[in-house]
């Protein structure tokens, strides 16, 4: 009998980190389901559930999450959806699909990518003007630099402008240290899913790792990830589809943090 989830992943692409993070749009699946739930845990966690049926990832996978609340909320993901199911309002539920689909299957070059980040961390390249925006990058900026240096040991150069400055090695390695890593650990590779879509939406490893350790919370990081486009707002203003798009983003920076929160 034909897998009534299967229609809902037939227009994702093949590669799960892509499907999981692009917004779907129409033709949207039509709400087929009464209720979803968290279900009984078990060896692949704890399974979102709808009308009590297993829900499969892009990859046919279970479903699952590492722990209950976890689970709820991405079945509360499901309930949210009202007449249609539209994936790219369930920022979790692409998260969830993209560490069970692709990060679990290949953490090291996960990690990995995360890792070049710290070699030009947007943290470190700083504006040489106007003062103001120079004032408005150190106060976001130079305390997650502290906090690498004193809780990681890891020792970043500010660079001025935006020419390439390599940072050093010993800096990187001691940052590197506190990317999550141990594939045979189930919530590690939730928290690697995490870190690196923080990363990929900030610019920053050291603002995801700020924020898996609890140092940051959401709204600190995205306002430190976006302390230049703020300043260009604020000067020329902005438009609608950069506002939506932004939306979009945060979503997935909160989905992230979630994780993170749900697991520290």
């Amino acid at each position: 009998m034909r897998d009534i989830f299967e229609d809902l992943y037939n227009n994702q692409t093949a590669n799960p980190m892509e499907a999981a993070r692009r917004a779907m749009r129409p033709p949207l699946r039509k709400r087929f389901y009464t209720r979803a739930a968290a279900g009984e845990g078990g060896a692949e966690g704890v399974p979102v559930t709808l009308d009590d049926k297993p829900v499969r990832t892009p990859l046919r996978r279970l479903l699952a999450a590492p722990t209950p609340a976890l689970a709820e909320a991405i079945a509360a993901e499901w309930n949210a959806q009202e007449k249609e199911i539209d994936p790219g309002r369930m920022p979790l539920t692409r998260l969830a699909n993209a560490v069970i689909d692709a990060v679990s299957d290949a953490p090291g070059p996960v990690a990995a990518e995360v890792e070049k980040y710290l070699d030009s961390d947007l943290v470190c390249y700083r504006a040489d003007t106007p003062a103001g925006l120079i004032e408005a990058q150190a106060q976001a900026w130079d305390p997650v630099l502290a906090w690498a240096h004193e809780a990681l040991g890891a020792r970043f150069v500010q660079v001025e402008g935006v020419i390439h400055a390599a940072q050093p090695v010993e800096a990187i390695a001691a940052a590197r240290g506190a990317i999550p890593a141990d594939a045979s650990n189930v919530k590690e590779m939730w928290r690697l899913g995490a870190v690196s879509s923080v990363t990929t939406l900030t610019g920053s490893a050291l603002l995801a790792l700020a924020l898996m350790h609890g140092r940051l919370d959401a709204q600190a990081a995205w306002a430190a990830a976006h302390v230049d486009e703020d300043w260009q707002m604020a000067q020329w203003g902005c438009d609608d589809v950069a506002l939506e798009r932004r939306a979009y983003r945060q979503a997935e920076l909160d989905a992230a943090v979630r994780v993170l929160d749900t697991l520290r």
